[in-house]
């Protein structure tokens, strides 16, 4: 499929784009979610720098993404353990 051109607004900013016609509902949606972001930490703290607000928020996807592949490690670490386990025991029961 043929790329759609979009405008994303950010901030007091648009950003014009090209997205593949089955991500433009994610991408919009991603735009939505980071100014709410930009709005809360706006309303938080009082302060209307707007790169003092991205870094913020920015700062906040990291954390909240590096905590997610920790979980994901774990969930990965103990899923592998369960189907060793499992394998083992089918294993044990066939021979």
């Amino acid at each position: 499929m043929e790329a759609l051109s979009i405008k994303i607004k950010i901030g007091e900013r648009e950003y014009p784009m090209r997205v593949e016609p089955e991500d433009e509902e994610r991408i919009r949606q991603a735009s939505r979610l980071l100014n709410e972001q930009i709005r809360m930490y706006r309303e938080r703290y009082g302060t209307t720098d707007k790169q003092d607000l991205l870094a913020v928020v920015a700062f906040d996807a990291f954390v909240e993404k590096l905590e997610h592949e920790k979980t994901r490690t774990e969930v990965d670490r103990v899923m592998i353990e369960k189907l060793s386990r499992l394998n083992r025991l089918v294993s044990q029961a066939i021979t």
